[in-house]
């Protein structure tokens, strides 16, 4: 595996690329890092896409003490590489808290995006009660606790390496300057990318786990966010939690292939 790195203002960003073909490119949620997708990247390099898997800036092997994690400039970022490769136009899939990041993206370079895809995106900001608030930000700033909580977003199915996996998650976490970025990527910002969302003009696909326990109705989260873009599709990944494509690869490929092709002829 070769991990490539691209330079922006405040630090580098680290990637890796497989396979040939249009150009994906993967963005992985708050706390995680790119082999967030290792089990969605070789179905969709097999078939016959180029994915380049990025660590958002503060995570993975991507540097740490950023100005700002702030989804326009995680976007700028999924840009870089993009230019980096000289492979536009692409399509950009970002999940969760980088669900916003593809937005501004899309937005701020068009010709560099021939399409999004949100997994898991959060339309509004969550509601918690004064008790999950306090536990909230003991999580944000403790590894443990974050592996913790990451395990409770699996609520059906789980990868065979799940484990393994998050220990390893854990221990990137625990590097300085990692918790920041964690809650660096989800802390407020205005624009808001639901702001934003009108002005998308590429094709939009929004995936959801229909059992994804970060809603207290998953559909009506991803009715919501495609009823903001002017092009969209909402799909529910059945059986699946707030990763999909992790517990639920293979039919969050079949559902990306699909949406793949109509950006290709778009």
């Amino acid at each position: 595996m070769t991990v490539s790195q691209v330079w922006r203002d405040g630090g580098h960003i680290a990637y890796e690329v497989h396979g040939d073909g249009p150009l994906v490119v993967l963005a992985h949620g708050m706390g995680e890092n790119r082999a967030s997708f290792r089990h969605l990247a070789p179905l969709l390099v097999a078939a016959g896409h180029r994915v380049a898997s990025v660590d958002v800036r503060g995570h993975g092997e991507s540097s740490v003490g950023w100005p700002t994690y702030a989804p326009a400039e995680v976007g700028a970022d999924l840009l870089a590489v993009v230019r980096d490769l000289d492979a536009g136009p692409a399509v950009l899939v970002g999940s969760s808290s980088a669900a916003a990041a593809v937005v501004f993206a899309a937005t701020d370079a068009p010709e560099l995006v021939s399409g999004i895809v949100q997994i898991g995106a959060f339309v509004g900001q969550p509601k918690l009660n004064p008790l999950l608030r306090l536990a909230m930000g003991a999580v944000l700033r403790s590894p443990r606790l974050f592996g913790m909580f990451h395990n409770t977003l699996f609520p059906v199915h789980r990868p065979a390496d799940d484990a393994a996996y998050r220990r390893s998650m854990v221990a990137n976490l625990r590097e300085p300057g990692r918790m920041a970025a964690t809650r660096g990527v989800i802390a407020p910002v205005e624009p808001h990318w639901t702001a934003r969302a009108p002005q998308v003009r590429q094709p939009v696909l929004v995936l959801m786990g229909a059992k994804d326990p970060d809603f207290p109705d998953p559909g009506a989260e991803a009715r919501a966010a495609r009823r903001l873009f002017r092009v969209a599709e909402a799909r529910m990944i059945e059986e699946a939690g707030h990763y999909p494509h992790a517990d639920r690869p293979r039919a969050t490929a079949d559902e990306l292939v699909g949406f793949l092709a109509v950006c290709a002829g778009a």
